[in-house]
């Protein structure tokens, strides 16, 4: 259910700042699902000052809490993307040449290996929140 999470977030945000003028060098980009492999490796190519990553996170705590996340301090297992990708080595490597930051949310549930899109009702309650902490990260709020 929760691999909308992140859409959901991206969205929200556009809508949001349609008239505002962002600070410089701040892109929102939906990585997608396939963002360790297509996205994560152009941190080699270009000069990123901060990475911020939104999607659910298996952490204990109640399905819909949000928190931020260090990829170099997260336990192992914790940041694995529900298609089964691991991404928390992909972010560890970023983390040697910028600041990356992962605004978490906790599923409710993730099916696998069918993921139904959507989300469940925790986690949508969430979205205003983690947008909150993303804009405190690019220091809009």
């Amino acid at each position: 259910m929760e691999d909308e999470f992140n859409k959901d977030i991206l969205e929200e945000i556009t809508e949001k700042f349609e008239d505002v003028t962002l600070p410089d060098g701040v892109q929102f980009i939906d990585g997608g699902t396939a963002a360790p492999t297509n996205f994560f490796p152009l941190y080699t190519e270009y000069d990123w000052k901060k990475l911020i990553v939104i999607d659910v996170v298996e952490f204990d705590a109640e399905p819909g809490t949000v928190d931020v996340f260090d990829p170099n301090v997260m336990q192992k297992g914790k940041y694995d993307n529900p298609h089964g990708m691991t991404v928390e080595n992909p972010l560890q490597e970023i983390s040697q040449k910028c600041e990356v930051v992962i605004v978490g949310c906790k599923p409710a549930e993730i099916p696998t290996p069918d993921v139904d899109m959507g989300l469940t009702e925790p986690v949508e309650k969430a979205v205003p929140k983690a947008i909150d902490i993303i804009l405190k990260e690019i220091g809009v709020k």
